[in-house]
């Protein structure tokens, strides 16, 4: 079914590997179909309640966009290639499910702009975290100059994005773009134990807090009216009776995601 992706689901956890190692997972044409195919499959499909981003191989996570792409394109072609880009990314941030990325080795370019479209990342000790397209007379064109402020803050985007210097896993969780740091061995196992306490919770509840929580940066809607509205539909849910209803009764809640 995919070309560039192994995808693999386990107790409602699908882990989507981006699985093309001798290119070091750069993305291209065919990783950005193959992940729009996923990602439609991940709403409509009941027995995924999260998901992992991850890479093959223990060099990268992603290393980059495939520059073999960019060869020839005028700005008109190149624009459109940083909008399928955006699109996609959107479509991860914007995921009514979790999208976690678990980041192996270099997360550069497009592949630290993948990272971060992802609600949070958790990332191995060896993992390094960069936007260098200055280096190649370019900027990063699928969300990295946005994403990176809104997780670093302008100042140390702004060196980041000029300076182009890459920073390890541990700096990269003093700054807030990671939330955990763990072996590469126990990468994907930590990911997984996060996002089962995760899963949970109240699918629809958390799908809220991810809705809300990303309007903070939505400029076209008041963050505080979206809570509210998230706030008032959560009423209108059989989970929210279940949840409350467990709570009084002093039991573990059955959340049905209705």
């Amino acid at each position: 079914m995919y070309n560039t992706l192994l995808v693999q689901t386990e107790n409602g956890i699908c882990t989507i590997t981006v699985n093309r190692p001798d290119k070091l997972n750069a993305l291209n044409k065919a990783v950005f179909d193959d992940l729009n195919t996923a990602l439609d499959d991940i709403q409509v499909n009941d027995n995924i309640k999260s998901v992992i981003i991850t890479g093959a191989g223990v060099k990268a996570f992603v290393a980059g966009a495939d520059i073999t792409e960019f060869s020839g394109l005028n700005k008109e072609q190149a624009k459109a290639l940083a909008q399928r880009g955006q699109d996609t990314f959107f479509r991860i941030e914007n995921s009514s499910k979790p999208i976690v990325a678990a980041v192996n080795g270099f997360a550069l370019g497009g592949g630290c702009e993948l990272a971060m479209a992802c609600h949070f990342r958790v990332a191995s000790e060896n993992a390094k975290f960069g936007q260098p397209e200055v280096n190649l007379g370019l900027i990063p064109g699928y969300g990295g100059t946005q994403r990176l402020v809104q997780l670093v803050g302008k100042g140390k985007a702004m060196e980041l994005l000029m300076s182009a210097h890459i920073i390890d896993a541990n700096e990269a969780k003093q700054y807030g773009l990671v939330n955990h740091v763990t072996t590469a061995e126990s990468l994907l196992e930590r990911t997984k134990e996060i996002l089962t306490i995760i899963n949970s919770k109240a699918p629809l509840a958390v799908a809220g807090c991810i809705k809300a929580a990303n309007a903070v940066f939505d400029e076209t809607r008041d963050g505080y009216s979206a809570e509210i509205d998230e706030f008032g539909n959560a009423f209108a849910t059989e989970d929210m009776i279940e949840g409350t209803t467990a709570f009084l009764e002093k039991r573990k809640a059955d959340f049905k995601g209705k």
